[in-house]
């Protein structure tokens, strides 16, 4: 098997490459480049590899100027510092896209699925595209009817249609409910995010806000926008500017 990473940072590429090593079986060739430049004086040469991780800003550009130039049909995994790539990247044969730092679990359950969507492809079955789009994680999800918290020594399930928003601090998820008592679901974001339904938005990585909960939004600093909500909170929440126009977009379907 042959692997390329793209990263820019030394450091970050070889502990990468110290932990795809630790999770892959059999023979494995791993070639490290470092920008836009010699990735498309690599690819325009060197035979393609089975699977490609990239970050995404580099020294001299993102990594999807290397794609444009160089097209080819190599899955990727991307690996970032940002979330407000992430469409692009699905548009550029990304396969998975995972937020630093990561951890060597995060990283095995991104080399499984490459596995696991090569296995289907590769099957004499026809493939089963609910199943692809599922492993792509473009596969919408059912809503779920309430979201289970812990308070106290109980578990409890609070309903979606009471839940305002979640957001992370401290590393930690909070939901607060539009009555404004808070909760702390045993759930990262993105889990949230697949289960919580069309009603809510991933504002960027800290908050994911449901359309009720917003008064409005008004224009901040290098065409980004900011979230006013109708409950108590000490926080503002700012959508990218990558983000704005798909917020406004779901804003006003909503």
């Amino acid at each position: 098997m042959k692997i390329v990473i793209i990263e820019d940072e030394e450091v970050v590429a070889h502990d990468l490459e110290l932990n795809i090593r630790k999770l892959t079986n059999g023979p494995l060739e791993i070639v490290q480049l470092r920008s836009v430049k010699e990735s498309i004086d690599y690819f325009g040469s060197a035979i393609a590899p089975d699977l490609i991780f990239s970050d995404i800003q580099l020294g001299d550009g993102l990594s999807f100027e290397i794609f444009v130039a160089k097209p080819m049909s190599v899955p990727v995994i991307f690996c970032t510092a940002y979330d407000e790539y992430a469409l692009d990247a699905f548009k550029a044969n990304g396969i998975d896209y995972i937020l630093k730092p990561f951890t060597i679990g995060i990283l095995g359950a991104a080399l499984q699925k490459y596995q696991d969507l090569k296995k289907v492809l590769s099957s004499d079955q026809t493939p089963q595209y609910d199943a692809l789009l599922q492993m792509l994680g473009l596969k919408e999800t059912h809503q779920a009817s309430s979201i289970l918290v812990h308070a106290k020594d109980k578990i409890i399930p609070v309903k979606i249609e009471d839940i305002a928003m979640f957001y992370v601090r401290n590393e930690i998820t909070h939901l607060i409910t539009f009555s404004g008592t808070c909760y702390y679901p045993n759930k990262n974001l993105d889990e949230l995010e697949r289960s919580s339904g069309s009603h809510f938005f991933r504002a960027n990585r800290q908050f994911l806000i449901c359309r009720k909960a917003i008064t409005d939004v008004s224009s901040f600093f290098s065409r980004k926008l900011s979230v006013n909500l109708n409950i108590p909170f000490d926080e503002k929440v700012i959508v990218s500017k990558a983000k704005a126009t798909q917020f406004l977009e779901w804003l006003s379907s909503m």
